[in-house]
């Protein structure tokens, strides 16, 4: 197999790419580059090389679409929840059971972990730090460990898994040229693995640190604020159906063995519903029509902003597959990583180690510009590009990458991403960041255990 300058430049892109990362730089100019040289090396012309970064936006932003159209619904219905108040109703009960820190922090967790799962943690920082923030302050919780419990719940083990919207495996499994069910599948004991250390060492440091610190954190009490939870006929009607429309989507999901985008259609069309009934239960008819296009704007407006850069990055790394190359260059346009593959295969030996050390040190570089989802086209396509030259599950390897790129990239560990969190709680994001740190890192070192031994 011999390399061609083309196959060189992507190399080249992508090393470039991953130092910028290593910076601390958004990396869309530079994929934007790289995309125009590609199309400018490969056709000679600079028409179509100019033409080429329009057709790779449309190619990428065709993968993403659905992922967008569902993210963007599901916060128009929280929007619209919000408004009435209903959100708050929801999560009320689960105030009365933080009695002490341990049921506080885990209280805390697990609802964020579920909230996220439905809604992704953006819209569900709000709706958990309003409502349990106080409660959980109230039951002798430190509020950094507030954040903290926000942080690793929801924005590292429901988003690196994402089982319910599905988002983060669509675009991994996108980059892998595989279904979205077998990233699923095979993420979840990497997951778990990643998810009970993280969590558990994050624990045991929280309590010693409160035992060292037992005075300090008596005396300091930063968060005071009651929350007046509405109450009125809709408020009430949504607080019971918006949970029970979830609920009945999973039962028919098992039943009926829907997934992919079956399962994310049964979301999106759920989230619709309950927004419409929420509009039409509050407002007359005529406002009806303007509130609903109001919710679906904003949430629209999240969607696109959350994704916009990623359909740039992703549309760069779809070129190494056949399938981009061929939609955006043309016929006969070549599979880059494939050949790739072909030429690492007969020159170099790979092993298992050192392609998943390669796999998850790649994932943590991708995921130090905290924009959330961006590592994730890079680490399917390398899942692809390895499984080629070694014998290993692509499923997995592309799962590792995920699921560590989102913890990093998701917002734990990285300052500037866990702003949300740590405004809504009102702590330093480098010291949210730097508590996180530790817990991550010994979840980033299980998870490589874990597909040491089962890839």
């Amino acid at each position: 197999m011999v390399l061609t300058s083309l196959h060189y430049l992507y190399i080249v892109m992508v090393v470039i790419i991953l130092a910028i990362m290593l910076m601390k730089k958004d990396i869309v100019i530079p994929c934007i580059i790289g995309i125009f040289a590609m199309g400018y090396l490969y056709s000679g012309n600079a028409v179509a090389a100019i033409q080429s970064i329009f057709n790779t936006v449309i190619y990428a932003g065709n993968e993403f679409w659905g992922i967008i159209v569902i993210i963007s619904l599901v916060v128009a219905m929280s929007k619209a929840l919000q408004e009435v108040g209903s959100d708050m109703l929801i999560m009320s009960p689960i105030k009365k059971l933080m009695v002490n820190p341990t049921l506080a922090f885990f209280g805390v967790g697990f609802t964020m972990m579920i909230i996220s799962w439905l809604v992704w943690p953006s819209p569900a920082v709000p709706l958990v730090g309003a409502v349990l923030l106080p409660a959980a302050v109230g039951a002798g919780l430190p509020v950094i460990y507030v954040a903290v419990a926000m942080n690793l719940f929801g924005h590292g083990i429901a988003l690196s898994s994402d089982f319910f919207i599905q988002g983060a495996p669509t675009i991994t499994a996108a980059g892998a040229g595989i279904d979205v069910t077998e990233v699923v599948k095979a993420s979840i004991p990497i997951w778990f693995a990643m998810s009970v250390v993280t969590v558990a060492v994050a624990f045991f440091m929280m309590k010693n640190d409160m035992k060292k610190n037992s005075l300090k954190y008596a005396q300091i009490s930063e968060v005071k604020q009651t929350i007046e939870v509405k109450r009125g006929k809709t408020t009430i009607l949504m607080a019971v159906l918006a949970p029970l429309g979830f609920i009945f989507d999973i039962f028919a999901m098992l039943k009926y063995n829907l997934a992919g985008g079956d399962a994310t259609a049964l979301v999106g069309g759920t989230a619709i519903l309950i927004m419409l009934v929420t509009v039409l239960t509050t407002y007359s008819i005529p406002d009806a029509f303007d509130k609903v296009v109001d919710y679906i704007k904003e949430g629209f407006k999240f969607g696109i902003t959350v994704f916009a850069p990623v359909i740039f990055i992703g549309g760069f790394f779809f070129l190494g597959n056949q399938g981009g190359a061929t939609t955006v260059f043309g016929e006969g346009a070549p599979g880059i990583l494939n050949d790739i593959s072909i030429y690492l295969s007969q020159s170099i030996q790979m092993n298992k180690l050192s392609t998943i050390l390669t796999q998850a040190t790649v994932a943590i570089i991708t995921g130090l510009d905290g924009s959330g989802f961006s590592g994730l086209p890079i680490v399917g396509t390398l899942a692809y590009t390895f499984s080629n030259i070694i014998d290993i599950d692509m499923a997995g390897l592309a799962a590792l990458g995920q699921v560590i790129t989102v913890w990093v990239d998701g917002g734990t560990i990285i300052p500037w991403a866990v702003i949300p969190v740590a405004a809504i709680c009102n702590v330093s994001p480098q010291e949210l960041a730097r508590r996180n740190l530790i817990p991550v890192l010994c979840g980033i070192v299980a998870a490589i255990l874990i597909a040491l031994i089962i890839l």
